[in-house]
C-alpha cells in the first residue's frame, strides 16, 4: 500500500461507486500485465513500459526466485482521485483515514494492483513500483514494516539511458523523519494490519518513512558487510517467534539499532544501488492494446469492489451491467464469487457454468466450474476437460493442477499422472501448504508411504500456525499407521504363502494347504459400496459408537444421540478407507496422532456424509470433527 503526501481530501460523491461520465477504457497487455486505464492508449503502454521493466530489475536480482506469481497480474490505473475513492478499500474510507495513493490486493485466482496517476512527486512511477515490490516480495507472514519499508525501498527506482538507481530516498520523507519523533523500534515491529499505525494519517505519517529508513539501513549494512541479518529476521518470523524477539536475535541490542537510525535519519546523504540496464529485453511492440466498453470497464471495476469486500456496491455494480450487457463473462465470474463467498454453492456453480457456456477462453471460470462440480461428487469426463482446459488457458494457475490431481484421486486412476499434477502445482505455489498435503494422499494411494511421509516432512516449514502443524503432523500419524499397516499384511501374507509352499512339498499341492487361509479374506469384501463424494453433503451431531474396523481400512461405528432428531434415532456410517477421512478438533486439541479404530469410540462428534446406493446404512463418512 502506497499513501500519498497529500493531507486527505474530504470529497462528495454522486453515489458508492460513482466517476467521471462517460470515460473511454482501454485494456493493453504485455508479457507479464495486463491494464486496464481510462488515460488513454498512450498512457497505458508508458505504464506497462515501467511494470515490464522492474519485472527484469527483480529478475534481474533475484535469479533463483520465481518472480511471476501463479495467478494473473491485472493493473487498474485511473486518472485522479475520485475514480480511485470508488475502489478503495473501506478500511480507507472516512476521515482521518490515509490517503492512499496505489494498492496491491492478492487474492487466491488473480492479483490487483489499484493505482491513481495524479499524484504528483519526485519519481513520477513511485506507486507503480511500490505496489508491484508488494507483489514480488511481500510474503503472507511478512512484518509490515519490513513489507512497507521494502516497497518504499523500492518505489523510487530510477531507470536511465544504461543504468538503474535503486533505494533513493524521498526528500520529503527525510524532512519529515528530522523533524518527527521516530516509533520506538519495539512498537514499529509490532504494527499490524489493524494498528493506528497503518490506517490513520497521524499516526501513518510516520510509520512509512521510518520503515524505508530501517530497511534502508539493514540492506545496506548487509550489502555492505555481506551478512544476511533481514534474512534471518525473515526465517525466525516465519517460525512464529514473536516479532520483537526476532529482531533482538536477528538485529541485536535494540536501543543501540534505535540509536544507529536515529542517526542514519539525519544524515545529508544515502548510498544508492546501481544495476546495468543497458541489456532489459523490453519489446514495446509486444504490447496489444484494445478499447474496451463501459460495461467492460465496470466488470473490472466491480470485481475489484468485490474482493475489496465492498459486496453491496459491487452487486449494485454488476445488476446495471448485466443490464447492459447480458453475456458479460467478468461480471459472471464475479456473481459466482459473490455467492460463494456468502455461503451460496448452487448459486455460485450456476454462474460459473454460464461464464464456460459464455467464453470458454476464460481459465478462472473452467476451474471453479470444475470445481464446483467435483463438491458436487461429480468426477465425470466434462469436469476432467474443464480442468484441463484451465491448465491450457493458464499454465502457471497452480490450483487447475491440484484440482484435476484431486478429481484423479477420487476416481482412483491416472495417480501417475496425479502426482505429476501435485508436482507442477507445488512449484508454481511452494508456499500452499494444502497442495502438499494432497500430494501425499495421492502417494499413500499408490502405497508409496514413504514418498509421502518425505513429502510431508518437506511440507513442516510450510506450515505458518499452530493449526497447520497439527494437520501436519496428524497426517504423518495416519499414514505412517497405514505403513506400519500394510507391512504387516505383506509379512501375514509371505507368511500364509510360506505354509502353502511347505504343506504343499516340492512336487504338487496338498490338500493340508487348503486349510490355510490367506488374510486378504479375513474380512470379505466390503459390505458397502465405495463411491465418489456427490449429492448433498449431509451434517449431523451426536457421540460415536460403535466403531468397527477390519482389513484393509474399513471403519463402521453409529451416531448416537443425534441433536435435532429423536432420541433413539442412531445412524449408521462407513468408509471403506479410513485414511480417506477428513479428521479435525472442534473445541480442543488432539494429543498424539488419531487412531480412529480406538478414539473415536465414545467421542462427541460432528459427522459430514452422504447417502450412497446402499439402503442398509445411511451414508459413506467425509468427515469427523472431534468435539468435547
Amino acid at each position: 500500500m502506497l499513501r500519498s503526501s497529500a493531507l486527505l481530501l474530504l470529497l462528495v460523491l454522486s453515489g458508492p461507486v460513482g466517476r467521471a461520465a462517460n470515460p473511454a477504457w482501454t485494456e493493453v497487455r504485455s508479457q507479464h500485465f495486463s491494464l486496464v486505464t481510462d488515460a488513454g492508449d498512450k498512457e497505458a503502454r508508458r505504464l506497462l513500459d515501467q511494470f515490464e521493466r522492474m519485472h527484469w530489475v527483480f529478475q534481474t536480482l533475484f535469479p533463483h526466485n520465481n518472480i511471476d506469481p501463479a495467478s494473473p497480474i491485472v493493473v487498474i490505473a485511473v486518472r485522479d482521485e475520485q475514480e480511485f475513492r470508488t475502489l478503495e478499500p473501506t478500511a480507507y474510507l472516512g476521515r482521518g483515514k490515509l490517503d492512499l495513493a496505489g494498492y496491491f490486493m492478492k487474492a487466491p485466482d488473480k492479483n490487483y494492483i489499484l493505482m491513481r496517476l495524479d499524484v504528483e512527486g519526485e519519481h513520477p512511477y513511485t506507486t507503480l513500483y511500490h505496489e508491484y515490490t508488494h507483489l514480488e516480495l511481500g510474503t503472507p507472514g511478512m512484518p509490515l514494516w519490513l513489507n512497507e519499508g521494502l516497497a518504499q525501498f523500492f518505489e523510487n527506482t530510477e531507470f536511465r539511458n544504461k543504468d538503474v538507481l535503486l533505494g533513493e530516498p524521498s526528500q520529503n520523507d527525510l524532512v519529515f523523519l528530522q523533524h518527527t519523533p521516530l516509533i520506538p523500534l519495539e512498537t514499529l515491529f509490532r504494527v499490524d494490519a489493524d494498528s493506528p499505525y497503518y490506517h490513520e494519517e497521524q499516526k501513518g505519517s510516520i510509520f512509512y518513512p521510518e520503515a524505508w529508513a530501517l530497511t534502508h539501513l539493514l540492506l545496506m549494512t548487509d550489502h555492505h558487510d555481506k551478512t544476511d541479518h533481514i534474512d534471518a529476521y525473515i526465517k525466525l518470523v516465519d517460525q512464529h517467534v514473536d516479532p520483537v524477539t526476532a529482531a533482538q536475535q536477528a538485529f541485536g541490542d535494540l536501543k543501540a539499532l534505535q540509536a544507529a537510525l536515529s542517526s542514519y535519519t539525519n544524515r545529508m546523504s544515502y548510498t544508492v544501488l546501481k544495476l546495468d540496464s543497458a541489456a532489459a529485453p523490453i519489446d514495446p511492440n509486444s504490447m496489444t492494446a484494445v478499447p474496451i466498453t463501459p460495461a467492460q470497464a465496470d466488470a473490472f471495476r466491480a470485481d475489484v469492489l468485490a474482493y475489496d469486500g465492498r459486496t453491496t456496491d459491487a452487486q449494485t455494480l454488476l445488476e446495471a451491467i448485466l443490464k447492459a450487457d447480458p453475456n458479460n463473462v467478468l461480471a459472471h465470474e464475479t456473481e459466482g464469487y459473490l455467492a460463494w463467498h456468502e455461503g451460496h454453492r448452487d448459486e455460485a456453480k450456476k454462474w460459473y457454468t454460464q461464464a464456460v457456456a459464455l467464453d470458454s477462453q476464460s481459465s478462472l471460470a473452467q476451474y471453479y466450474f470444475a470445481a464446483f462440480s467435483m463438491m458436487d461428487g461429480d468426477t465425470g469426463p466434462q469436469v476432467e476437460s474443464a480442468f484441463r482446459a484451465a491448465i491450457k488457458l493458464n499454465p502457471r494457475f497452480a490450483p487447475s493442477y491440484d484440482g484435476l490431481a484431486q478429481l484423479y484421486g477420487r476416481r482412483h486412476d491416472n495417480l501417475d499422472e496425479a502426482h505429476t499434477l501435485n508436482i507442477n502445482a507445488i512449484e508454481l505455489d511452494p508456499g500452499n501448504l494444502n497442495y502438499r498435503l494432497n500430494a501425499a494422499n495421492v502417494l499413500m494411494e499408490q502405497q508409496h508411504f514413504d514418498d509421502a511421509l518425505q513429502v510431508l516432512e518437506a511440507a513442516k516449514p510450510v506450515a505458518k500456525t499452530a493449526d497447520d502443524e497439527r494437520i501436519v503432523e496428524m497426517r504423518i500419524g495416519q499414514i505412517q499407521l497405514a505403513k506400519d499397516e500394510f507391512a504387516q499384511q505383506q509379512r501375514r501374507t509371505a507368511e500364509v504363502q510360506e505354509q502353502v509352499k511347505v504343506l504343499s512339498g516340492p512336487g504338487g499341492t496338498s490338500t493340508e494347504a487348503t486349510a490355510v487361509e490367506s488374510p486378504d479374506t479375513d474380512n470379505g469384501p466390503p459390505k458397502h459400496p465405495t463411491e465418489a463424494p456427490h449429492g448433498r453433503m449431509l451434517t449431523a451431531w451426536g457421540v460415536v459408537r460403535g466403531v468397527t474396523c477390519s482389513y484393509p481400512a474399513i471403519m463402521e461405528l453409529r451416531l448416537e444421540n443425534v441433536r435435532g432428531k429423536p432420541a433413539n434415532t442412531k445412524l449408521s456410517l462407513y468408509n471403506n478407507n479410513y485414511y480417506k477421512v477428513d479428521y479435525s478438533e472442534g473445541n480442543f486439541t488432539f494429543k498424539g496422532e488419531v487412531h480412529p479404530c480406538k478414539d473415536l469410540e465414545g467421542m462427541k462428534a460432528e459427522v459430514e456424509y452422504f447417502k450412497t446406493a446402499d439402503p442398509t446404512v445411511d451414508g459413506q463418512i467425509v468427515a469427523i470433527m472431534m468435539m468435547k
